[in-house]
């Protein structure tokens, strides 16, 4: 399955890079026009309503993903749970609007809310039988879907912010590009749905646990925005949204693509363990060799980065970024137990982890808020994160029968890559003067770049070299490239 996998991270890579690059160039652009209030208040209003769809969401998708045989009553089934739930959502956004304007002393949050309740709405009628395509390890039409989305998105709320400068901009953005990605989920591949609640039970068994899980991850992950929205000020929350965006941004658009493909491509080979345990094992050791020098890098370059395209008066978020960018990256390594988990059936120990993960969490969040104010979120999520990745590594344990060892143990020749990396910045930014002006900022921005990705890249050869060549994530690049020189010489 490596050749259509690899097609596969490909089409969504394409279309996570071309949406994050539009998703960048729409945020440098109203970095200059609003102000981090207008993220803050934004930011709020999300993480409310990412609580409210959280407590109401039933994952259909994975569940047609899972199943052996759909059926077009299945689709219609997911079709109608979905139209419930959007019914649902846009109820309950009206009902607590208000509510929670006079709790934030901010009027301006009700209309927020009622508007987002309006984009999940939306969200909630997309086509479920486009899962299929995924199903199949057909990715194409994710490209479609995203880009589509992040394109409309970008140019409504781009014009609008230029002539309104308003947080309007933000929210009608969002809501039209879901608008578009619904619309186009339909042509993808056309479905007529109908309201039926046949199989609803089905699929409804296999979403439960899921259900369950995002609940608790939904507050787990949105307790720090809550807690500086409510304490610190819609500034900071701006600050710390967008710093927590640019920390995990390249993790996550490198780590994603890989993950959606793995799902499907386990759940073919959940019957035969030996060849599961393999399968996780080259996907997790190749996954930890790309994102480690990626996240950490990050944090290495956010001072010239954050100053050349975002101004002085996002300088907050620098030292943010320096410390949650790496404990991303780090998370990498126990992000594969999530697919591996659902195309096993073990959706219950995911529910499991969540929960432990949730209360061992918060109160650190807590603690971190009531002694540190923003820094000590910000320290606490740091301690968290790293901590946290071991329940991770327990469930896939309990699954395949891999020891931490054993998990760990692939990822040696990486570890020592990317500190490697972390010496060789240091040594260039200790004898560095860097300018103030764009051209100064840029070439220590670049020249940062190109010396960690040398040493990187040097280190982990050299080691692999002198280890005897083992079978790892660097055999794994040589096939890829491989079959990415098979792929191009028909068209040459």
């Amino acid at each position: 399955m490596k050749p259509q996998l690899l097609k596969g991270s490909l089409w969504i890579s394409g279309a996570r890079v071309t949406a994050n690059f539009l998703n960048f160039v729409g945020m440098l652009v109203l970095a200059r026009i609003l102000v981090p209030e207008d993220f803050g208040l934004v930011a709020l209003g999300t993480a409310i309503l990412v609580i409210v769809t959280a407590v109401t969401d039933i994952p259909v998708a994975e569940a047609l993903v899972q199943h052996r045989e759909p059926t077009p009553d299945h689709f219609h089934a997911a079709w109608t749970l979905g139209l419930l739930r959007a019914v649902l959502v846009a109820l309950v956004c009206v009902v607590i609007a208000h509510p929670l304007a006079q709790f934030y002393e901010d009027p301006r949050l009700a209309n927020v809310v009622l508007a987002l309740g309006a984009y999940a709405f939306l969200a909630g009628l997309n086509n479920p039988r486009a899962i299929m395509l995924t199903k199949e390890l057909i990715f194409w039409q994710q490209f479609m879907l995203q880009v589509a989305q992040k394109l409309v998105g970008l140019i409504v709320t781009v014009t609008l912010a230029i002539h309104y400068q308003s947080y309007w901009a933000l929210i009608i953005g969002t809501v039209a590009g879901q608008f578009a990605n619904t619309l186009i989920s339909y042509s993808v591949l056309p479905f007529r749905p109908r309201v039926r609640l046949k199989h609803s039970r089905e699929l409804l068994s296999f979403s439960i646990w899921l259900t369950l899980s995002k609940i608790i991850n939904t507050i787990n992950w949105n307790v720090d925005q809550l807690l500086i929205g409510t304490f610190a000020g819609k500034t900071e929350l701006g600050h710390y949204a967008i710093g927590n965006n640019l920390a995990s941004l390249p993790t996550r658009e490198v780590s994603e693509p890989l993950i959606t493909t793995l799902f499907p491509a386990f759940s073919r080979m959940n019957d035969q363990p030996e060849r599961l345990s393999a399968a996780y094992q080259s996907a997790q050791s190749f996954l930890v060799a790309i994102v480690w020098p990626i996240g950490i890098g990050m944090a290495l370059i956010a001072d010239p980065l954050v100053r050349l395209t975002m101004g002085e008066k996002w300088l907050p978020i620098v030292v943010l970024v320096q410390i949650l960018a790496p404990v991303f990256a780090f998370q990498a390594i126990g992000n594969v137990a999530q697919p591996l988990a659902m195309a096993t059936g073990h959706t219950a120990s995911v529910f499991r982890r969540d929960l432990k993960i949730f209360l061992f969490r918060v109160p650190i969040i807590l603690l971190g808020m009531y002694y540190g104010g923003f820094m000590g979120v910000v320290w606490a999520r740091s301690f968290t994160g790293t901590v946290g990745t071991i329940f991770n590594l327990n469930v896939v344990r309990d699954i395949t029968g891999l020891s931490l060892v054993d998990q760990m143990r692939p990822n040696t020749r990486t570890l020592l890559g990317s500190v490697s990396m972390v010496a060789a910045v240091w040594l260039l930014n200790a004898s560095w003067t860097t300018r103030s002006d764009w051209t100064g900022l840029l070439t220590h921005l670049l020249a940062s770049m190109a010396v960690g990705f040398l040493a990187y890249a040097a280190t982990v050869w050299i080691s692999w070299r002198v280890m005897g060549s083992p079978t790892g994530p660097e055999t794994e690049l040589i096939k890829i490239a491989g079959m990415l020189r098979k792929v191009a010489r028909p068209a040459t």
